[in-house]
């Protein structure tokens, strides 16, 4: 298979920009649909597959990046060996699942959740780029808000939240803790957002 031309200018813009690029960007420099370009990039996916190529194109949300194949990264990463690999404890893996879970949620929610002070595990999934602040809550003390960025689909393999394993039904108990319940009876209502956040919405 022959790269288009459309094919090659949207390589090089990806090889170029070293970052995921939008949909967006891509119609307004090539003025195409955006059905067109996901069926350009389709076609290149498919042609980095058929020859066995060490890049891959992969989709993030509504943009799209080049990127190496995983498989490679044991002989990769040692030309970038000077940089910190990130080490994530079982405390910051359970507050970045919480986050992502709950795009808008605040350090008071999730410590309300876990039971336990968030504030070394936030800023250390910011460090690492993660999570970012998404907002500001309309409550007193206007807590921030956070959610998961690019890189936490790009290094778990999704392209959207919506691909998130569902999670198993859950109560609040007496002290408004989750409590996970696989057992629970289907009529259950599920609790809604505003009933974790209670009395802590202040940071």
């Amino acid at each position: 298979m022959k790269f288009s031309k459309e094919q090659a200018i949207i390589e090089s813009m990806l090889f170029a920009a070293g970052r995921e690029v939008s949909v967006k960007e891509i119609m307004n420099i090539l003025e195409l649909g955006a059905e067109d370009i996901d069926r350009i990039i389709m076609s290149m996916k498919t042609e980095y597959e058929e020859r066995n190529s060490g890049i891959e194109i992969i989709k993030v949300d509504n943009s799209y990046q080049l990127c190496t194949k995983k498989e490679f990264y044991e002989y990769i990463y040692p030309l970038f060996d000077n940089r910190v690999k990130p080490n994530i404890s079982t405390a910051a893996l359970e507050t970045l699942s919480i986050i992502a879970y709950n795009p808008q949620i605040t350090r008071s929610e999730i410590e309300a959740i876990r039971g336990v002070n968030a504030d070394g595990t936030v800023y250390k999934l910011l460090e690492f780029d993660l999570i970012e602040e998404s907002g500001k809550l309309d409550a007193p003390g206007r807590p921030t808000t956070y959610k998961v960025t690019n890189k936490f689909m790009k290094m778990f393999g999704i392209t959207s939240l919506d691909e998130l394993p569902d999670l198993p039904r859950y109560k609040l108990d007496e002290n408004e803790q989750i409590v996970i319940d696989d057992v629970m009876d289907n009529e259950a209502p599920m609790p809604e957002r505003e009933d974790v956040q209670n009395d802590n919405n202040e940071e």
